[in-house]
């Protein structure tokens, strides 16, 4: 009986540190997205004051602005709430690299060079923002 107590212990225990981890790593992603990469910026839609929409967070939107002298140029801004349509590998693969199925992106999106760990944070936190993606893709973000 106490050998089961024991095992219980340790279980709920290692869970705990588990999802201690898993915030951690939440925190850390919600750190880089908002404050490092700025990814509301372009993905976020605004009003026609230029204010963010409430409850559209990185719902994706019409980039705002355009360059001087003609060159390949992204529109728009996908959604990434969520990361709807994308596998987390991906994305990791993208935002270690800044190249997706081989390509870099079109500008004014950046090819960043995250780290590993980074990358699975920032995929970590668009998850739980919820969004089309979340629905469709069970996180493997945490995964090493």
């Amino acid at each position: 009986m106490k050998l089961v107590s024991v095992l219980v212990l340790l279980f709920v225990a290692q869970l705990s540190i588990a999802q201690s981890n898993n915030s951690a790593q939440v925190a850390r992603g919600k750190y880089l997205v908002q404050r490092v990469g700025m990814c509301g910026d372009c993905h976020t839609p605004r009003d026609d004051k230029g204010m963010p929409l409430p409850g559209k967070e990185l719902a994706g939107a019409p980039i705002g602005f355009k360059p001087l002298a003609p060159m390949p140029w992204a529109a728009t801004a996908p959604e990434i709430a969520g990361l709807p349509g994308w596998k987390d590998a991906q994305i990791v693969t993208f935002l270690t690299t800044g190249k997706l199925d081989g390509r870099a992106p079109n500008p004014p999106m950046p090819e960043y060079r995250l780290s590993a760990s980074d990358a699975r944070a920032v995929v970590a936190y668009l998850r739980t923002l919820g969004g089309a993606g979340a629905k469709s893709q069970k996180s493997t973000a945490t995964a090493k």
